[in-house]
Parts: structure tokens; sequence; C-alpha cells
């Protein structure tokens, strides 16, 4: 396995997955059809994944989530720090799309310069 594959991986991956929080923002969350069916049935699971998805958007999980991640990531030496970080990009990047900016831009910052550092193995 090349070096760089998972580079190449993440690169290809996290754009998607940056969409698909996008998706779930404007599709879910903003789209008035939920809104409506939601007011009317609140016991379907669709509307309860939607309610508990506004409970983790008020509390800031993701962005805490994120930058937790990041924190330790960034301190933390070789290959687990490394994947700390991607775990703090995969938390981060919805936390941008779901209204949790101010903490998931510090954590996909701080995620991005671990992902970046050079490693220190001579």
């Amino acid at each position: 396995m090349s070096r760089r594959l998972p580079v190449i991986l993440l690169l290809v991956l996290l754009p998607v997955w940056l969409a698909a929080s996008y998706g779930a923002r404007y599709g879910f969350m903003e789209d008035a059809q939920w809104v409506g069916i939601c007011v009317d049935e609140a016991s379907r699971w669709e509307c309860q994944v939607r309610s508990n998805l506004g409970l983790m958007i008020h509390f800031n999980v993701l962005g805490w989530s994120a930058l937790a991640a990041a924190v330790i990531g960034f301190l933390l030496p070789g290959r687990a720090g490394w994947w700390l970080a991607v775990l703090a990009l995969v938390f981060g990047f919805p936390a941008l799309a779901l209204y949790n900016t101010t903490l998931a831009v510090f954590a996909v910052v701080i995620a991005g310069l671990r992902l970046v550092r050079a490693s220190r193995t001579a």
C-alpha cells in the first residue's frame, strides 16, 4: 500500500462528507416538508432523528467532539495523532455545516495543521 493512499482517500472522501452534511442541513433540517410532517406526526422515527440532531446542534456536541479530537490528536505523536486529526475532520465538517461553526473552525484548522505536520522519524 502506498504512503499516499490514505491522503488521497482523505482528499476524496472529505468533500463528499461535507456535501452529505450540507444535504442533511438543507434537505432534512431546514426543509419545510419535514417541518410540517414533524409537527403533525412527531413520533415518526425520522422526526425523532431530526429532533436528536437538533439537540446535538443546540448543545454543540459535534463541535466539542471535533475540538477535543483535534487537540488530543495535535498533542499525540505518530499515527494515533494523525488518525485523531482525521476523526476531528469527520466531526468538524458536519459541525461546520450544522451551525457549530465557532468550535468547528478551530477544530478543522488544528486538525489540518496536525495532518500536514512533518513526522519526526529520521
